[in-house]
């Protein structure tokens, strides 16, 4: 199961560094997934994270950088690290390093959790 996962999480990441964010959520994230950033109540269902989602591309004016630092995969789970750096609407121009944990299920996310320092 983990060298399905470990091919999923590639694409997924592929498509990330590629910044296409909203079609890779489309394409790897379960109707009754959650999402959660450090310890805030999790965001549940794949409609509540879409627009979840979109609020933060709406105030994302320009990606910079975003750099894979590495990862990792087990069974029916998956860690990648990343860097990043852009300008938010009202916010400014941030650098941001994360943790993402996705939890897999038939070959979807069904839950993920980033873990980060805010520093804006």
């Amino acid at each position: 199961m983990s060298s399905e996962i470990e091919a999923l999480e590639t694409q997924l990441n592929a498509m990330i560094l590629a910044r296409r964010h909203q079609e890779a959520f489309e394409k790897f994230y379960a109707d009754e997934c959650t999402m959660q950033e450090n310890s805030e109540p999790p965001t549940r269902g794949k409609d509540a994270n879409r627009k979840r989602e979109e609020g933060f591309f709406a105030i994302l004016k320009q990606f910079h950088s975003i750099e894979l630092l590495g990862g990792a995969v087990g069974d029916g789970i998956s860690f990648s690290e990343w860097r990043n750096e852009m300008t938010l609407e009202g916010i400014g121009r941030v650098k941001t390093e994360q943790t993402a944990v996705r939890r897999w299920k038939n070959g979807r996310v069904i839950s993920e959790r980033f873990y980060y320092t805010r520093n804006w």
